[in-house]
C-alpha cells in the first residue's frame, strides 16, 4: 500500500453511502426505537384528538344523554395530555439517542482518520477535512432527527388515517390513501431526485469555502504582505455566492413541494367530504362520521408536512455520507501485519537500518535509496543533511508513517515491518518536524505525551528542556494558555516546550526532527546544546541541518544526495 500525496485524486463516493451510514448507527437502535415510537405516538395522538373532538362536538349537537359521550370526553382529555407527554418524550429520547449515536459515530470517524495521518491526510485540504469531521458527521444527526423519525411518524399517521377512513367509508379510505401516497411518497421522491445532484455540488462547495476560509485566516499575513487580499476575498465571495444560489434553488424546490402537499390536502378534504355527503344523503353514513371523515382528511396531512424538507435533507445527508465513505475507504499508508510482533520495552534499545529504500508514489523517485545507519543503545546520533536529502522521510519510516519497499529497520533486534504502527510509535517517538502546540495550557500540552504524569514528572521534563524557570515566572505558571500553535511563546520557548513533551514521553528511541526549525543561528545552537545535554544516556536520533552546538553528540552522520540520486550516509 502506498502513501497518498497532496496531488492524489479523490475517488468517487461508493454506492449506497446512506445505507453504510445507517449501519454505523444501528448499534444504537435500542435508544432510537423509543424515540421513533414516541414521535409516532405524538402524531397519532394529535390526529386522534382532532377526530375525537370532531365526533364529540357533532354528537353533542344532537343533545344525547351525557353517558353516551362521557367516554369521548375522557378520550379527548387523555389524548390532549398524552400528546404533550409524548411530544416531550419524543424530544427528550430523540435528542438523547441521536446525540449518543452521533458521538459514537464521530469517534469511529476519528478512528478511521488516525491510520491516515500524517502521510494520508494531504489527500484532503485542511478545510475540506474539517468539513467532513464536523458538518458531514452532523449529517448523521439530521438523518435520524429530520428524516427517519419524521418519516416513521408520517407513515404511522397515514396508515392509521387511511385504515380509519376505510372502515367508516371504503371509497373515502381509497381516495385518502391515494392522496396521502402522492403527498408522502411521490412528492418527497421528486424532491429527492431534484436535490440529489445539488446535494453533491453543495457539499463540495461548502468544503471549498471552508478550505478558502482557513487559507484566508492562516495566510492573512502573507496575503497582506503581497497585496493579495482582494483576490482571496473574491474567491471566498464567489464560493459564498455559489452556496447561496444553491440554497435558493433548494428553498424553491421545497416550497413548491410543500405547495403540492397543501393541494393534496385540500383535494383530500374536498373529495372525502363530497364522498361522505353523498353517503350521508344515501343513508349509509351518519352525520357524526361525516364530520370525523372531513376532519380526519384535514389533520392526516399535518404529519406529512415535514417530508419535502426531509427529502431535501436526505439528499444532503447522502452527499455527506458519500464523503465520509471516501474517508473510511481510504487505504492507510502503512498496513499493520496480521499478527504484529511486540517490540522490547524498558531501557534504551538500538536501531539498525540496512539498505533502506522508500518512495512516496509507486512510480515516483526514490526518497531514500540504499540508506544504512546504526544507532547503538544509549547513543545520541545526529543526522545532518540539506533540505530534500530524505531526513524527514527516514524519521517517517522509523515511526511507521510511510512504508519501506526494501531494506530493513531493526529495533532492539526486531524487524519494524513486523510491528504494528501504534506499537512502533510507543517505542520510537518524539518531536516531528510539524509538531503542534495546542491552544491549551502548558500542563495540557505536556500531558499529551503522558497523561498520568505527576507534577514532579512535568517539572523534571521542563527542567531538562531548560523551560522550568520561564514557566515558574509566569503569573498562571502551568495553567498559562499558549495560544494557537504556541503564538504566545517565542520560537525558542516553543522548541523547548516540544522537547519537554518528547522527554516526558520517555520512549526507548527518541527522535527529534528539525527541533530548531525557524530559529536564528544563536538560539538554534543553544537549543541543540541543551537537547544533547538532556538526552544523555538515551537512544536518540536528532535530525537537523544546523552544524553548531553538536559537540556533545556521540556521532554525527551526514546524509547526502537528494530524492533523485541514491543518497548515502557518511560517518564523520
Amino acid at each position: 500500500m502506498t502513501p497518498l500525496t497532496a496531488g492524489a485524486t479523490t475517488p468517487q463516493p461508493p454506492r449506497h453511502p446512506t445505507r453504510r451510514l445507517l449501519r454505523h448507527l444501528l448499534p444504537y437502535w435500542r435508544r432510537l426505537l423509543p424515540a421513533a415510537l414516541a414521535a409516532a405516538g405524538s402524531e397519532l395522538a394529535a390526529a386522534a384528538l382532532m377526530a375525537t373532538a370532531a365526533w364529540l362536538i357533532t354528537r353533542a349537537a344532537q343533545q344525547p344523554p351525557l353517558a353516551s359521550v362521557s367516554l369521548a370526553i375522557v378520550a379527548v382529555r387523555a389524548l390532549a395530555l398524552g400528546r404533550g407527554a409524548l411530544r416531550y418524550a419524543d424530544r427528550l429520547l430523540g435528542h438523547d439517542g441521536v446525540l449518543r449515536a452521533v458521538a459514537g459515530f464521530r469517534t469511529r470517524v476519528y478512528e478511521a482518520l488516525v491510520p491516515l495521518a500524517p502521510a494520508g491526510t494531504p489527500a484532503f485540504r485542511d478545510g475540506d477535512l474539517l468539513t467532513r469531521l464536523v458538518d458531514d458527521v452532523d449529517a448523521a444527526q439530521d438523518l435520524l432527527l429530520r428524516v427517519l423519525i419524521p418519516g416513521a411518524a408520517a407513515c404511522a399517521v397515514a396508515a392509521a388515517a387511511t385504515g380509519t377512513a376505510a372502515v367508516l367509508l371504503p371509497q373515502a379510505g381509497v381516495l385518502l390513501g391515494l392522496l396521502l401516497a402522492v403527498a408522502g411518497l411521490l412528492v418527497p421522491a421528486l424532491v429527492l431526485a431534484l436535490s440529489r445532484r445539488a446535494g453533491h455540488t453543495e457539499q463540495a462547495a461548502r468544503g471549498e469555502l471552508a478550505a478558502l476560509t482557513l487559507d484566508l485566516i492562516e495566510g492573512a499575513a502573507d496575503l497582506a504582505a503581497y497585496g493579495a487580499q482582494d483576490r482571496a476575498h473574491g474567491r471566498v465571495r464567489h464560493a459564498s455566492a455559489r452556496i447561496a444560489a444553491l440554497e435558493r434553488r433548494k428553498a424553491l424546490t421545497t416550497s413548491l413541494a410543500s405547495a403540492v402537499v397543501l393541494l393534496c390536502q385540500g383535494g383530500a378534504v374536498v373529495g372525502v367530504t363530497w364522498l361522505a355527503l353523498r353517503a350521508h344523503a344515501d343513508g349509509v353514513l351518519s352525520a357524526v362520521h361525516l364530520t370525523v371523515l372531513a376532519v380526519l382528511a384535514l389533520v392526516s396531512f399535518e404529519a406529512l408536512a415535514p417530508l419535502p424538507a426531509a427529502a431535501r435533507r436526505l439528499s444532503e445527508v447522502r452527499a455527506s455520507a458519500g464523503r465520509l465513505a471516501v474517508l473510511f475507504d481510504r487505504p492507510p499508508p502503512v498496513v499493520d501485519p496480521p499478527r504484529p510482533a511486540r517490540l522490547p520495552v524498558g531501557g534504551p534499545v538500538g536501531v539498525d537500518i540496512r539498505g533502506l529504500r522508500v518512495r512516496h508514489r509507486p512510480d515516483g523517485p526514490w526518497a531514500l535509496d540504499g540508506v544504512s545507519l546504526r544507532v547503538p543503545p544509549g547513543h545520541r546520533v545526529v543526522l545532518l543533511g540539506a533540505s530534500g536529502s530524505g531526513k524527514s522521510t527516514l524519521i517517517a519510516a522509523l515511526m511507521r508513517f510511510v512504508p519501506y519497499e526494501a531494506g530493513s529497520i531493526r529495533v532492539g533486534g526486531r524487524e519494524l515491518r513486523e510491528v504494528s504502527g501504534a506499537d512502533a510509535r510507543r517505542a520510537i517517538t518524539g518531536m516531528t518536524q510539524d509538531a503542534h502546540v495546542f491552544h491549551a495550557s502548558i500542563r495540557a500540552n505536556l500531558l499529551l505525551a503522558r497523561p498520568d504524569a505527576t507534577d514532579a514528572d512535568l517539572s523534571e521534563a521542563a527542567r531538562a528542556a531548560r523551560l522550568l524557570e520561564w514557566i515558574e515566572s509566569l503569573p498562571d505558571r502551568w495553567e498559562t494558555h499558549l495560544g494557537g500553535d504556541g503564538s504566545a511563546m517565542s520560537g525558542g520557548q516553543r522548541s523547548r516546550l516540544l522537547l519537554a513533551r518528547a522527554l516526558l514521553a520517555d520512549p526507548p528511541v527518541l527522535v527529534l526532527d528539525e527541533p530548531t526549525e525557524g530559529l536564528d543561528p544563536r538560539t538554534a545552537a543553544a537549543v541543540l546544546t541543551d537537547i544533547l545535554d538532556a538526552t544523555r544516556g538515551r537512544t536518540t536520533l536528532l535530525v537537523t541541518h544546523e552544524r553548531s552546538g553538536l559537540a556533545a553528540a556521540d556521532q554525527v552522520v551526514t546524509l547526502t544526495g537528494g530524492p533523485h540520486p541514491a543518497p548515502e550516509v557518511i560517518c564523520q
